[in-house]
């Protein structure tokens, strides 16, 4: 039991050097998180500003953008001012999950404002040289309607498990090791968003819709895969896949904060893997590329936070 109890200290010592201070700026309590949203958006802003001739509507673009960062800020502000736990938890990562959505449909129409042709036949290229096909045409062979349903299933349920997670991490673990968990999900949704605009692709069925040539049938899932991808998805976002970034995070604090569900997630995050490409909603690049982008942001966040509690205190106490 010493044993066990001088593990558990030493696990919550360890943990809690990931979680950030925040600090009082008008009356708000701004975190680590906040600083990074904040920060993206006036930059996303600024890149509006300067390449508007590249952009479609991007006066209207930058209204919306404003207009979001405000909503935010106002969530950020009011939330120190709660006290009932339930409500903070549905304002914090409300706010945070929905600006980090809109920040990844905002980003979509910038995405040639560097680099300005899809890149897709490097790509193509690419996995030809790798696995002498596309592998998303090879895939076809193997289609079938219940395969294709619990890829559906592995694809739109993380559009669930998002914020379930983060529901199970808050109320088990508490709200600093939520935190942990949004702050990480931003910097990968962050560095997903840069991607794009570095690297842009438009995605297997935007690019070569005409090669497919076995449709992909199931049943409620994959009604509901193609409603998204009809009505939610725009060309682009492909590199790093934005899908298997944001999973791996998950499936990743999910074994630091609260183990048992890094195990009922391994099915799913796995086939989610393999449903990007399968589902043709990326290239097999595009889900390599997420998992390393991943990986970054997992190993990148510890020392950021670090750097940020200390410029904290040094605030806090005055220290130069």
């Amino acid at each position: 039991m010493k044993n066990r109890s001088k593990g558990e200290v030493n696990k919550g010592a360890e943990l809690a050097r990931l979680y950030g201070k925040h600090i009082h700026v008008l009356g708000a309590q701004l975190q680590a998180t906040d600083a990074v949203i904040i920060a993206f958006v006036l930059f996303f802003d600024l890149l509006l500003v300067i390449f508007h001739g590249r952009v479609q509507d991007p006066w209207i673009l930058l209204g919306k953008n404003s207009f979001y960062l405000i909503l935010y800020i106002g969530a950020v502000y009011i939330l120190p001012r709660i006290s009932n736990r339930v409500l903070r938890f549905f304002i914090r990562t409300g706010s945070v999950q929905l600006i980090l959505g809109y920040l990844f449909l905002s980003v979509l129409p910038m995405q040639l404002i560097f680099v300005r042709t899809w890149q897709d036949p490097a790509v193509l290229r690419l996995e030809q040289s790798l696995f002498g096909a596309q592998p998303t045409i090879w895939l076809q062979r193997f289609i079938s309607p219940a395969l294709t349903e619990w890829m559906m299933f592995s694809y739109v349920i993380y559009l669930v498990i998002y914020p379930v997670l983060c529901a199970v991490i808050c109320f088990k673990r508490g709200e600093n090791a939520m935190e942990d968990y949004l702050f990480t999900l931003v910097l990968a949704n962050v560095l997903c968003c840069l991607g794009f605009l570095a690297f842009p692709v438009a995605s297997p069925l935007y690019f070569m819709p005409e090669a497919y040539t076995v449709p992909l049938k199931g049943f409620f899932f994959t009604a509901w895969g193609e409603f998204i991808r009809k009505h939610l998805h725009q060309i682009g976002g492909s590199i790093p896949s934005p899908h298997t970034a944001i999973a791996t995070v998950m499936w990743v604090m999910a074994h630091r904060h609260y183990r048992p569900a890094f195990y009922w997630l391994a099915p799913v995050i796995l086939s989610l893997y393999i449903s990007t490409f399968y589902c043709r909603y990326h290239y097999v690049t595009d889900t390599f590329v997420g998992v390393l982008a991943a990986a970054v942001c997992i190993l990148a966040a510890p020392p950021f936070m670090r750097r940020w509690n200390t410029a904290v205190e040094r605030r806090t106490t005055g220290a130069p």
